[in-house]
């Protein structure tokens, strides 16, 4: 059993002394774990950065197995990002979202394609805005996607202003009503609406970020969600409330 296709790399853990498991988000496998022979070493440490574009080449004698890589590197991200602290977080949050939410060996290659645009683009001015976005897709592709075309309570399709945190969809501010307290924002930059404020993404954060970690994490064992999505949000509300002052 064989293939060969480009992939991103997500993470890796050492395996026994000199080798290392590599998980690798390819667009025809899916996320797809293997070995790379001497992959602890000093020599492949650098090439084998979360976010790395990789060419990577599996191998094994059944399909079931772990088997092996032999890797190429395309285009090293990390290195890129490391002289802004956003786009660090961003592409520590992307690759820890991934590796958290996706189940082994099942293609996505639309996220795929969407992860690719999203990293390349780290450090682009509305990269956030993109990145919100982003979340939305993931929660779509996993199966908790938002429904934002129509109003729960009265079936309009002006003035949505919440999502339901129960269903996901969104509402009205004539359907709120005495309820508006308990749902969750819904901005324009949800809605497609380009160029918004940075605290719009803010408050869109917080809607995806509930249905990931009290819809998406309880499907998966109730594992909480990765701590590199909190620390790029807080830094994305950080970076708002300075373009507010």
């Amino acid at each position: 059993m064989d293939w060969r296709a480009e992939g991103i790399l997500l993470g890796t853990r050492r395996h026994g002394e000199h080798a290392a498991i590599l998980d690798l988000f390819t667009a025809e496998h899916g996320r797809h774990m293997g070995v790379v022979r001497g992959g602890a070493s000093r020599r492949m440490a650098p090439l084998l950065q979360p976010g790395a574009q990789l060419d990577a080449t599996w191998r094994a004698r059944l399909d079931a197995h772990l088997g092996s890589y032999t890797v190429e590197l395309v285009r090293g991200r990390a290195a890129e990002a490391m002289g802004d602290r956003l786009a660090l977080a961003g592409l520590n949050a992307v690759c820890a979202l991934l590796s958290f939410a996706l189940p082994e060996r099942h293609a996505y290659p639309a996220l795929h394609a969407r992860s690719i645009v999203l990293l390349d683009g780290l450090g682009a001015e509305r990269w956030a805005e993109a990145y919100l976005g982003w979340e939305l897709a993931l929660l779509e592709e996993t199966g908790f996607g938002l429904d934002l075309t129509s109003c729960a309570a009265t079936g309009v399709t002006q003035d949505l202003a919440y999502v339901s945190p129960r269903s996901g969809r969104a509402v009205s501010r004539a359907g709120a009503g005495e309820w508006a307290a308990r749902l969750l924002p819904l901005p324009g930059v949800m809605r497609g609406v380009a160029g918004g404020d940075p605290a719009e993404v803010v408050e869109g954060l917080r809607t995806t970020g509930h249905f990931l970690s009290e819809h998406l994490a309880p499907s998966l064992g109730d594992r909480p969600l990765p701590p590199a999505r909190q620390r790029l949000v807080d830094l994305i509300a950080a970076r708002a409330a300075e373009g507010a002052r």
